[in-house]
């Protein structure tokens, strides 16, 4: 290792795909100086990893990011639901879902929807807005090495353009690295679950007549189940631009070779069904469905995030959604540390959160696969649908952590999607009004610990605030009610307390993240020590 520093900097993030772009994101909004190194030239030029669920959304709408990424997916728009049939031209056709979110139910409960934008759309947005932030992201870059000690992490990078080396001192590291981790690897971190499931090579395309056979069937994805030409068709512009993705079987030795573009144009006519479909192969990418997570998500000041700490099976679009959420769970928590607000055990709860998100979401990526019959993935019949999808994306909780008051026995992920203010889940949606400008309560949380209450929190109010000038936390207050000294009001007909799960007397301290800390279902003798307490043991203090 060169004991020669050449730059230093609070945190390192290695890997510059979604998870470590989001990172830069969330961590230069946060106002923490980072570095991050990108082994490839550019972002992604390949369209995949494109489904941003509802939690995603919020998390980039907290980032202020939202509507250029909306803008960047528009073309995909108003496509929905996946399709499965034996060709396109057949008569046999069967919707396994037909809205991502029929009826509209959602606006209940986010201020934001799913989002379909492909990773080389997404990536450019990430990017600009990350740098726009702060944060100094360097390509065609790769991490060589790295050691740590008790109070940072020396990295020795190199420049795959000139073969310059120069040594980096972090405080931590993020390693977002990819499936392959080389950090995870030099950890000695190993692995569980069912490993390898499938293999496809996913095919970009040109055919021009393409659309007129789709017809007006705005698919996210069709699942074409012809056993001699089976494989998955999904769009990238409703016109000309196509992905297919073809099963592959490397476990019987079949090569990556043998994907001709003249067997890559037979597959994809006789999967649509149409013989004479003039098709330009104009790229070809292998990706292997697995499902595994790391043992543990970190060693030290070394952090594992996205793919780095699991790989999940696509369907559903799963494993993107939850290493996005893995690094703003863990930017948070980088920035109340390096800030002095929270104690270092605060960055321990990182792995036990998240991990036991991607054990269960893991298995319902893959129980997904089965129910749709993902091409290539070889499983035993009878697995049924798959309920609670919304549970997975939007109510999964953290039993233990970074929380006070909740039930360490609970479900990381319940039947059935509940939002009631439980510490541990995320905090209920519901839209207000300060100074005639409308905004919802998750627009709230990001730069502090924030004190909720109704219209009889004056006491809370008074008593959270001197804690936590004793404590050196930030700490925002605010009293939802109609009055006039309230700081916002409710939209007509919702009410805080219930939405809240606290009686009017009742307060709950949410985190930066955006999920319940700890709350008092009521009124308390002296708020000022519950508050403190709860501070304490929810930041580790």
């Amino acid at each position: 290792m060169n004991p020669k520093v050449d730059d230093r900097v609070p945190v390192l993030i290695v890997g510059g795909s979604l998870v470590g772009l989001s990172a830069s994101l969330f961590l230069g909004r946060l106002g923490v100086r980072h570095l991050l190194v990108e082994k490839h030239a550019d972002t992604s030029r390949h369209p995949r990893g494109r489904g941003n669920n509802v939690r995603t959304m919020e998390l980039y709408r907290g980032a202020g990011i939202e509507p250029a990424i909306r803008e960047a997916a528009s073309v995909l728009a108003a496509n929905h639901g996946i399709l499965q049939a034996p060709s396109l031209t057949g008569e046999e056709q069967e919707w396994l879902f037909r809205e991502i979110d029929p009826g509209g139910r959602l606006a209940r409960f986010s201020p934001s929807s799913w989002c379909l934008c492909s990773q080389n759309d997404l990536e450019p947005v990430l990017l600009k807005a990350a740098r726009e932030y702060g944060g100094d992201l360097r390509f065609s870059t790769e991490l060589v090495s790295f050691e740590q000690d008790g109070e940072g992490v020396t990295a020795l990078l190199r420049s795959r353009e000139t073969g310059e080396e120069r040594s980096v001192r972090a405080q931590y590291l993020i390693a977002a690295d990819g499936p392959r981790s080389p950090a995870r690897e030099a950890l000695g971190i190993g692995q569980s679950g069912k490993g390898e499931l499938f293999h496809n090579v996913s095919i970009t395309f040109r055919a021009k007549r393409l659309a007129e056979v789709v017809g007006d069937r705005h698919f996210i994805a069709c699942y074409l189940t012809d056993p001699e030409a089976d494989g998955a068709l999904l769009p990238v512009d409703n016109n000309e631009e196509w992905v297919f993705h073809a099963p592959w079987h490397p476990e019987h030795g079949e090569p990556l070779e043998a994907f001709t573009d003249e067997r890559c144009v037979r597959h994809i006519r006789a999967a649509v069904g149409v013989p004479d479909l003039e098709v330009e192969v104009t790229g070809k990418a292998p990706w292997h469905a697995a499902e595994r997570v790391a043992q543990q998500y970190a060693a030290g000041r070394v952090f594992l995030a996205g793919d780095a700490a699991h790989e999940m099976s696509p369907t559903g679009a799963f494993g993107s959604n939850t290493g996005i959420q893995d690094a703003h769970n863990l930017a948070w928590k980088l920035a109340a540390v390096l800030c002095g607000w929270a104690g270092p055990g605060l960055l321990e709860t990182y792995g036990q959160e998240r991990r036991p998100v991607a054990e269960v979401t893991s298995e319902r990526a893959s129980a997904r696969s089965a129910e749709h019959s993902h091409p290539g993935y070889a499983v035993v019949p009878g697995v049924g649908r798959q309920a609670g999808v919304l549970a997975v994306a939007l109510g999964y909780r953290y039993p233990v952590g970074a929380v006070a008051g909740t039930d360490a026995a609970g479900p990381v992920v319940p039947e059935a999607f509940e939002s009631g203010g439980e510490p541990g889940s995320r905090a209920p949606h519901q839209w207000l009004l300060r100074a005639g400008v409308k905004l919802s309560t998750l627009d709230l949380y990001e730069q502090a610990m924030v004190l909720l209450t109704g219209p009889e929190g004056t006491a809370w109010h008074q008593g959270a605030r001197r804690a936590a000038d004793r404590l050196a936390v930030p700490l925002d207050t605010y009293r939802i009610g109609t009055g006039a000294e309230d700081d916002l009001a409710p939209e007509a007909g919702a009410d805080f307390g219930e939405l809240h799960g606290v009686r009017p007397g009742g307060a709950v301290l949410v985190r930066p993240d955006g999920f319940v800390a700890w709350r008092s279902e009521d009124a308390v003798a002296d708020p000022e020590a519950a508050v403190e307490t709860a501070l304490r043991t929810v930041l580790k203090l």
